[in-house]
């Protein structure tokens, strides 16, 4: 595989991390579904999923770029994990809205499982680690055209979108267990 297709690969990866981050987004504004704090942290885990692939953009594909969206993804599974667990009881609803019959915590499982063997996969072509690609010490950037660009900025904005809606749901507070409304735009009389 050469550079050039990897870093095809990881823009498309940011897109499906970006699909994720807008979907979760798009319920909490237009299903009124406030994320509980381990769905925040499953956002953030998404969220530090992306590095990887903004690196490998940005620098050129390296070992340690994939290793820490490996990080990230295991963690997030944890998280989504300890939410399937807390609603595995009989009887239990679960949290939120199902989409095809699962939960989001369930799907981003599902995706974490799913970006751990994409990424591992990827570090397989030793290829994509050769080459002409700007280093990252050289101080230059990567030559990425419109689509890798698009998916660095469109996850970008995404994330800023949920750390904006997170201060607003949250305050500068703990989170609520089982939110119901957003803490700053709260008016006291």
């Amino acid at each position: 595989m050469t550079r050039s297709v990897a870093v095809t690969f990881n823009a498309l990866g940011l897109y499906a991390i970006a699909l994720v981050l807008a979907a979760a987004f798009a319920a909490q504004l237009f299903l009124g579904e406030l994320p509980c704090p381990l769905c925040l942290m499953q956002r953030i885990q998404f969220a530090m999923l992306a590095i990887g692939p903004v690196l490998n953009i940005r620098f050129g594909p390296r070992p340690s770029h994939y290793a820490v969206s490996l990080l990230a993804a295991v963690a997030g599974a944890g998280f989504a994990m300890r939410q399937i667990l807390l609603h595995i009881t009989p009887g239990d609803p679960g949290y939120g809205s199902a989409l095809l019959g699962y939960h989001y915590y369930s799907w981003a499982f599902i995706g974490f499982a799913v970006a751990i063997v994409l990424s591992a996969i990827l570090l397989l072509f030793d290829g994509q680690f050769t080459g002409q690609f700007p280093r990252a010490d050289s101080g230059r950037p990567a030559a990425v055209g419109w689509f890798g660009r698009a998916a660095v900025w469109l996850v970008i904005v995404l994330v800023a979108l949920n750390v904006i809606s997170t201060v607003l749901e949250c305050g500068f507070d703990a989170c609520p267990d089982n939110p119901v409304s957003y803490h700053l735009l709260k008016f006291s009389h």
